[in-house]
């Protein structure tokens, strides 16, 4: 997953217009995206990493980090100001730091075990900027320097600021202010001679000098052919050069520094095509043989140095052996050996001071051309794989896996010059030969007790650092607190005056005794009464534009003679309350600045959203009724007879629910217990288990307590047979009592519920003011399971169970539940619904049929 780090010039010289009419900085900001557009096309740009730094402090200069998503990467770049100074150098060392922050945590070095190129995280780091002066609080630097002192844990482990597998390209911007009447110099771009050149090629990278948008065009998609997962090398030749080939041109036979001698080149290292990450079996050595009893590490140098002997040698390879296979980047060393062709040779490699004894080493691979001759490998072998490579071949083909104890021999010898940390590798390429047996387990890796220590207390600092940068990334710099007072040493204050105590002395009748320090308020603030004005110093007046002078004045004037109000308004109210188009809509911020408000006295009541333009909207998660119920419950009030009434004049018994019962599907509803006619506190109401009187049941599903011409009974006690005309309708269904005196309700089903009574005086309803209560609530539940059913009709599909189950709920008489089957039947019409009327119908037929033989039955 390559990381792609964009570090703009956001200096004052970057606001320079070219003669297209943009700044530097809108080109700089045109580049990113024509970038990201081209890499865009590359279906491996799936997992780049986008970051973005700018020439600001740390941490207010890094815009977009390793948390930041790509929207954010995108806003921060947008909104890029050119206002500073070129440090560039600050902000180099920014980015690399950025870049390995992460790097002890994940062990990706590797320090003082060798380096391995399967381990890395390429990085590619794009620098735009208009190559001006380089300047700074300090003054104007002629060349570049990168902050010797860095926060970054581990970073004395090596020598430069920036890892093998990190490359510096720079966009050196020289578009011209007006139009060139030059043609433009046709080929490649050529690379620029600004202070930040010698660091671009330090790091494997180069600079672009670009005059033209085409320019700048052609060095965006030379620098995404550029994004190549790799690791930078150090190759110099050690030897005499080999003998001149026979038909060798006589340019060839230049004797002196050619430049195939010293390349600085990377080597490609390809992801596993079936798991997208490089795999790999041996270290390149370090350049220090390991000491057990060294206390620390010696630093290392970013690129290692890799020397090559120009002795023609035989390329070793055995089956079983495993080998590591880099293809070299195009440079004159590959094009040199490629001029060779000789396919069959190779070139070795070593590793100065890697070996105990010897200076140069021992090799550990070679260099060699392709059999096609079109490209260079560097194969990486075991560490002096001449002696290895034939004690593993005896091994496999004459002792068949059985070594002989001069065998042995040969092989200890062999581990006594090899460096300790290539034991973890050759113990795993033993146990895929088939030899897991050969090593011991308990021999050393080389690093001391302290050194493995220290390497851990780095990791972990480096965790620590990298939440606590994580964390500031995003966050705006702090303003002033207030107008910074300034010491004019030059001068000569009141305090310093001799006669200064004397004058106090007048003034007040006492003599003080001061201790006056001239440099006491050198870094003093004044506090500003105006939090929303920006601190300044006092003003030059020669800084004042001409066309503003008539506004200060009138400014000064208003602060000088408005003596009734003490705070100095430094702008206008109109200027006080103008916002920029771009925050007019950010009203999230405004929320989040404004004080918190107290808190609601009644928590239960449902929150209003604060959404901006329109503050009148509720939610409409915390409410428990639909659009579609409030249009089908609201009409249903306006056509009742006239008998019914939804007020009652004495009040009835109070009751506490959580939630309508109607909710709670496959439960019965329970309308409210009336009261009995005698006298009865709330305490005399207990539980009970017993049987009730037959004579006082109340069947809560038919509420047939009076016919259906509106007649009552004159006896509030005992039922009369319009009473019990139904009480036997819906056997199945559930049934509640009226509790008796000294017994309790009905409490043994876990189902049933119990409904509380507050305390209040007791209430006597005569039997009219009970039918009419009786007959509200049988209304308001029916109403309710209307606005339910109709919902479930107009739903689609043929699922009708729901409805059937509301409908055995329906309360009240015979002619009220048939008008309300009717009134179904008929909504069920309109959505044309005809299996459900053909149904609706057999249970309206049934209700008939049910309801006539009841009737016969109570006539005999």
């Amino acid at each position: 997953m390559p990381v792609l780090l964009f570090l703009i010039d956001t200096s004052a010289s970057m606001n320079q217009r070219t003669h297209l009419g943009t700044t530097y900085l809108d080109v700089a900001k045109g580049a990113v995206e024509t970038f990201m557009k081209l890499r865009g096309r590359d279906p491996a740009s799936r997992g780049d990493r986008y970051m973005l730094v700018n020439y600001e402090d740390v941490p207010f200069g890094i815009k977009a980090g390793w948390k930041e998503s790509h929207a954010t990467f995108m806003t921060e770049l947008r909104n890029l100001q050119a206002t500073g100074l070129t440090t560039i150098g600050q902000s180099l060392r920014t980015a690399f730091d950025l870049l390995n922050l992460n790097r002890l945590v994940t062990g990706i070095d590797n320090y003082g075990q060798g380096r391995n190129p399967f381990f890395l995280e390429p990085a590619i780091i794009i620098a735009i900027t208009d190559g001006n002066k380089l300047t700074s609080g300090g003054g104007v630097q002629d060349e570049l320097h990168l902050p010797l002192t860095t926060p970054l844990p581990g970073s004395e482990l090596t020598k430069e600021p920036f890892r093998w597998d990190q490359r510096l390209f720079a966009l050196v911007l020289r578009i011209p202010g007006n139009t060139s009447v030059e043609p433009e110099p046709l080929g490649g771009v050529p690379p620029d001679d600004s202070p930040i050149t010698p660091m671009c090629e330090v790091t494997g990278g180069r600079s672009y000098s670009v005059f033209s948008q085409r320019m700048l065009n052609q060095c965006l998609e030379s620098l995404v052919q550029k994004i190549q997962s790799g690791v930078v090398i150090n190759f110099e030749k050690t030897g005499p050069d080999p003998p001149p080939l026979e038909d060798a041109p006589t340019e060839a036979l230049k004797s002196g520094l050619q430049p195939w001698h010293c390349c600085h080149k990377l080597i490609y290292v390809r992801p596993n095509p079936k798991t997208g990450v490089p795999i790999g079996h041996w270290p390149i050595p370090e350049a220090f043989w390991p000491d057990q009893n060294s206390p620390t590490l010696p630093p290392r140098s970013a690129h290692p140095h890799v020397r090559f002997s120009c002795l023609d040698a035989e390329p070793m390879v055995i089956d079983k052996v495993p080998f590591d296979k880099y293809e070299l980047e195009p440079s004159p060393l590959t094009q040199y050996i490629l001029e060779r062709k000789s396919p069959h040779t190779c070139w070795q490699v070593f590793v100065c001071n890697s070996a105990k004894y010897s200076d140069l080493g021992q090799p550990f691979g070679y260099l060699k051309a392709s059999t096609a001759l079109n490209c260079v490998n560097l194969f990486v072998m075991p560490y002096n794989y001449p002696v290895l490579l034939p004690l593993l071949d005896d091994l496999i083909k004459v002792h068949k896996f059985k070594p002989t104890i001069k065998w042995r021999q040969s092989f200890e010898n062999y581990l006594k010059t090899m460096p300790p940390y290539y034991i973890g590798s050759l113990r795993k390429a033993l146990r895929i030969m088939g030899a897991p047996n050969l090593l011991a387990d308990n021999m050393e890796y080389g690093l001391s007790y302290s050194v493995v220590s220290y390497l851990k207390k780095l990791s972990q600092q480096s965790k620590i650092e990298y939440d606590r940068l994580i964390a500031l990334i995003g966050k705006k710099p702090p303003s002033e607190a207030g107008i910074k007072v300034r010491w004019r040493g030059g001068g000569i204050s009141l305090a310093q005056r001799r006669d200064f105590i004397q004058q106090l002395q007048n003034l007040t009748g006492d003599v003080p005794t001061l201790e006056l320090n001239p440099k006491e308020f050198q870094g003093f603030h004044l506090a500003l009464l105006n939090k929303g004005l920006k601190p300044q110093s006092f003003r030059n007046p020669y800084d004042i534009p001409r066309s503003h002078l008539l506004d200060q004045l009138s400014r000064m004037r208003r602060n000088l003679l408005n003596t009734s109000v003490c705070t100095l308004r430094g702008q206008d109210s109109d200027q006080f309350h103008s916002v920029p188009i771009a925050q007019m809509g950010n009203y999230q911020d405004f929320l989040k600045a404004a004080p918190q408000p107290l808190r609601d006295a009644d928590p239960e009541q449902p929150k209003r959203l604060h959404t901006f333009g329109n503050p009148f909207k509720l939610d409409k998660k915390g409410m428990m009724i639909d659009e579609a119920d409030e249009f089908v419950t609201g009409p249903q009030n306006k056509g009742k007879r006239p008998g019914d009434s939804s007020s009652m004049p004495g009040g009835g018994p109070k009751r506490r629910r959580c939630m309508s019962p109607l909710l709670r599907l496959g439960r019965a509803y329970t309308p409210p217990v009336s009261p009995p006619a005698s006298p009865r506190t709330s305490s005399d109401m207990d539980l009970s288990d017993g049987a009730p009187d037959p004579d006082l049941i109340i069947n809560h599903l038919n509420q047939n307590h009076y016919g259906s011409d509106g007649s009552s009974d004159s006896d509030g006690e005992h039922p009369s047979s319009d009473l019990q005309e139904n009480h036997t309708d819906h056997r199945d269904e559930e049934e509640n009592w009226r509790p008796q005196a000294g017994e309790p309700p009905l409490g043994g089903d876990g189902g049933a519920e119990m409904v509380l009574m507050e305390e209040q005086p007791t209430r006597y309803l005569s039997p009219a003011a009970l039918k009419k209560h009786i007959h509200t609530e049988t209304t308001k539940v029916n109403n309710e399971l209307r606005a339910l059913i109709n919902k479930e009709i107009r739903k689609p599909g043929r699922h009708y169970e729901k409805i059937f189950l509301l409908l055995k709920q329906i309360q009240g008489t015979l002619d009220t539940r048939l008008i309300f089957l009717q009134n179904i039947i008929k909504e069920a019409a309109r959505f044309k619904k005809r299996v459900l009327i053909e149904q609706l119908e057999n249970f309206l037929e049934e209700i008939h049929n049910r309801s006539i033989s009841m009737n016969h039955v109570d006539t005999l």
